[in-house]
């Protein structure tokens, strides 16, 4: 792991390149609520707005202290942290996307929070992977907040004119692959359907959906350290393969090979894609006509796994409410918030115990989407956005050449992945 002292440098250099307009200002800061509790300030990004206001508003509906949340899009919100934490503004609470949450307790961004998870009678039952990537050297600084897990969806509808078995969706990405070729072959002549689509030029896309399939097949991607890559060997050159064969046989449309992110998940709700991978928070937001099939991304030959995004969420290191703010976030993890806030409105619940609650008990599709937080994995790497999200970055070049160019450039651009894994 890299020494902290130089990590510290890295948030110096973040800083010098932050506006002064970026913190926050002194209307933000913590004071008494109008009902005589405490008012404690929280940051959210926009990606994960729907669920924090809900949070926010069902916890000061029954509560005497008060949240005063502040939404920041999504592309400003670690220079924002950032600029807030150099200039000591931070709010009481905020939120992170969980990869980036190694790096902002290096830093020393959130408050140790080890003996008061500790004494939450469900403790053992929340979130594996965020739970993971929220502790440092044995002790914790943060609690699942949102979740959103990569599985396939498939359209029955389109299953059933291409002469497949609506209900059976595919167990393994060789099935996926075949079955992705059959809804292009009989319904593919128009234009208009393909069998499957992918984000082609969007680095954060391939991690999302591909490397659960590496999971599935017992692999690894990455170095317990997040310092080594793995993406050069099986079974993630098994999976590029699968890919590469069905873009060069025109199965996964002609606009993948150029989707950067924003519309990659836009053609499936049109009923345009027989089989892909999706996010499972789409699943709520799907026309209520579609019938749609849910299966967990598997390997070549079989298993089952899922990438574990969303944020996590902690108190920050100077906050000078920790009792209130660590309240609220008790509270966001309880069962009336996971599954009367949360599992209500569709959401992935953050603890397995909850996993078949009474609204997911209606969709057994939902049961099956939370009962994957538990298979799932999220990636460490404290140079993870830098290393595979950035569009400049190597991973990126990796994952196009050995989908769309010349495989024997992998390995030499593996070495340029861990090189900056290890800067």
């Amino acid at each position: 792991m890299k020494p902290r002292w130089r990590i510290r440098l890295a948030l110096l250099a973040m800083l010098t390149l932050t506006t002064a307009s970026a913190c926050g200002g002194a209307e933000e800061q913590a004071a008494p609520g109008a009902t005589g509790g405490v008012t404690i300030t929280m940051w959210t990004r926009a990606a994960t707005q729907a669920q924090s206001e809900r949070l926010v508003a069902a916890y000061n509906k029954g509560h005497k202290n008060q949240v005063k949340l502040t939404v920041i899009p999504t592309d400003n919100y670690q220079p924002r942290i950032a600029a807030a934490a150099g200039a000591g503004q931070l709010p009481d609470v905020f939120a992170a996307d969980v990869i980036f949450v190694p790096n902002y307790t290096s830093q020393g961004l959130f408050l140790d929070i080890t003996d008061r998870v500790g004494a939450l009678p469900f403790k053992d039952e929340l979130a594996p992977s965020h739970m993971k990537l929220g502790t440092l050297d044995g002790r914790t600084y943060t609690v699942p907040h949102t979740l959103d897990l990569s599985v396939w969806f498939w359209n029955k509808d389109l299953y059933e004119k291409a002469g497949l078995d609506p209900e059976k969706g595919p167990a393994t990405l060789k099935e996926f692959a075949e079955q992705a070729r059959a809804v292009d072959r009989k319904l593919g002549k128009d234009g208009k359907v393909h069998g499957t689509f992918f984000g082609g030029n969007c680095g954060g896309c391939y991690v999302f959906t591909f490397w659960p399939s590496v999971w599935a097949a017992g692999g690894q991607v990455m170095d317990a350290e997040g310092t080594t890559s793995f993406n050069d060997r099986p079974p993630m050159t098994d999976v590029f393969e699968v890919y590469r064969d069905l873009y060069a046989d025109g199965v996964t449309g002609p606009t993948a090979k150029e989707e950067q992110g924003p519309t990659w998940t836009g053609f499936f709700p049109r009923g345009e894609i027989g089989v892909m991978p999706m996010p499972s928070t789409t699943l709520g937001t799907m026309p209520e006509d579609m019938k749609i099939g849910v299966a967990p991304i598997a390997g070549p030959d079989g298993g089952e796994s899922t990438f574990v995004g969303g944020d996590s969420v902690g108190v920050s290191a100077t906050s000078k409410n920790a009792d209130a703010a660590w309240e609220f976030l008790a509270w966001t993890v309880s069962d009336e918030a996971q599954v009367e806030v949360m599992a209500k409105n569709k959401d992935v619940v953050a603890r397995t115990d909850l996993a078949d609650n009474k609204y997911s008990a209606e969709d057994p599709r939902v049961v099956l989407i939370n009962s994957l937080v538990a298979k799932g994995q999220t990636p460490y790497a404290l140079r993870f956005g830098q290393t595979y999200n950035d569009p400049q970055g190597p991973w990126l070049r990796l994952a196009r050449e050995a989908v769309f160019g010349d495989p024997a450039k992998v390995p030499q651009l593996n070495t340029e992945v861990t090189k900056s894994l290890q800067q």
